[in-house]
């Protein structure tokens, strides 16, 4: 691997890097612009030894003075990440991936390097959950891996990494164990931000479930909303497209060893391991249960539409009795029978209440009306 790292370094083409302050390197670029750079730093021992130094300047001390550099952005150009790209070596396919984005999780190989996608999930608080609520949002953090750096990528409003920087800097023991010990606390916190997505996913999904099974007569809505059903369908499956695939490179991290994964921090990736799969499990149980809850939404549907034919070809069959005698009666004989009876006005009135109640409560007997 040496002797293709020498191979690599000497066809290299000679560009001259004009360093900007905050990490990029493009001659071109406007200095008063801001820079894709959030934080750049060098870190020795476990401790921060550098302050917002420049990536170039950030690798020259430690390749002369040891330790790691770990270089933070948020959604950077294509010009904005090519020195960055340039100075490390990275694979262009890997930086096509970092700068463009809508990648699914997964874990890549090049060379000396780990390329790492993960989608992270932010859960958007509502006051009703409607057809066209928005229940999940996501982002994506890409970490490019080395012996001695760590780049990561942040792409949406969401995931930011300051937190969690100046968490690892109170802790030095485990910082000192290198890139490796970034890479398992971005993979950690990623996954935790799932667990919490997840129980406040499943608050919504009971919601709706005791919709759809309330009783109608207390002022719900028969049968639920199946807009919003499916719209919680929606969300879920995109929840699912995050954790699914992230599945394979937390096994792959946890149980293979790897050079660039100290044995150590390997063992902390399998408590991650574990709880992605606690979450992945969590989120198929979410989509089952939802095809469960719309299909009795629908259920209810088509047994309310049949009550209701019921009761409405109850009151035909009631109100054909008076139309059928009135039709009857109205038709231009001179010979009918009791036309010309001084009480047959008020018999066929009493005929036709009499039948129109016996017929009601036959109905009302049957559970029609």
């Amino acid at each position: 691997m040496s002797m293709i790292r020498d191979l690599r370094a000497a066809v290299r083409p000679a560009l001259r890097r004009v360093p900007v302050q905050g990490g990029g390197y493009d001659a071109t670029r406007d200095p008063s612009a801001s820079s894709a750079v959030v934080d750049c730093a060098v870190y020795r021992d476990g401790k921060r030894v550098s302050d917002h130094v420049a990536p170039a300047e950030a690798m020259r001390r430690v390749r002369a003075e040891g330790g790691f550099a770990w270089i933070g952005l948020h959604e950077p150009a294509e010009h904005e990440f090519a020195g960055i790209a340039r100075e490390f070596g990275l694979h262009p396919l890997a930086v096509e991936d970092a700068v463009h984005a809508h990648q699914r999780p997964k874990l890549e190989r090049y060379d000396d390097t780990l390329f790492t996608v993960f989608k992270t999930i932010h859960y958007v608080e509502h006051a009703e959950l409607t057809a066209t609520s928005e229940v999940v949002e996501t982002g994506e953090v890409m970490c490019f891996t080395g012996r001695d750096f760590i780049i990561t990528v942040r792409h949406g409003g969401q995931g930011s990494l300051r937190a969690l920087r100046h968490r690892l800097q109170d802790d030095p023991q485990l910082l000192a164990k290198g890139p490796s010990a970034v890479l398992h606390a971005i993979a950690d916190q990623v996954v935790d931000g799932y667990i919490a997505v997840a129980d406040a996913v499943q608050d919504d999904i009971d919601e709706v479930e005791i919709d759809v099974f309330s009783d109608p007569g207390k002022g719900s809505r028969r049968g639920g909303d199946a807009g919003r059903i499916y719209q919680l369908k929606r969300e879920v499956l995109e929840f699912k497209r995050a954790v699914t695939p992230l599945m394979r490179p937390m096994q792959l991290l946890s149980e293979r060893p790897m050079r660039l994964i100290e044995p150590d921090i390997q063992k902390y990736f399998r408590d991650v391991a574990d709880h992605l799969a606690r979450v992945h499990e969590q989120v198929v149980s979410f989509d089952d249960l939802l095809n469960s809850i719309l299909q009795a939404n629908l259920a209810q549907a088509s047994v309310a539409q049949n009550e209701d034919m019921r009761k409405i070809t109850s009151w035909a069959a009631i109100f054909a009795v008076p139309t059928m005698i009135a039709g009857i009666y109205g038709m231009n004989f001179d010979h009918m029978p009791e036309l010309h009876w001084k009480y047959g006005y008020p018999a066929v009135m009493a005929v036709t209440v009499a039948i129109c109640v016996t017929i009601h409560r036959g109905f009302k007997r049957n559970g029609w009306l």
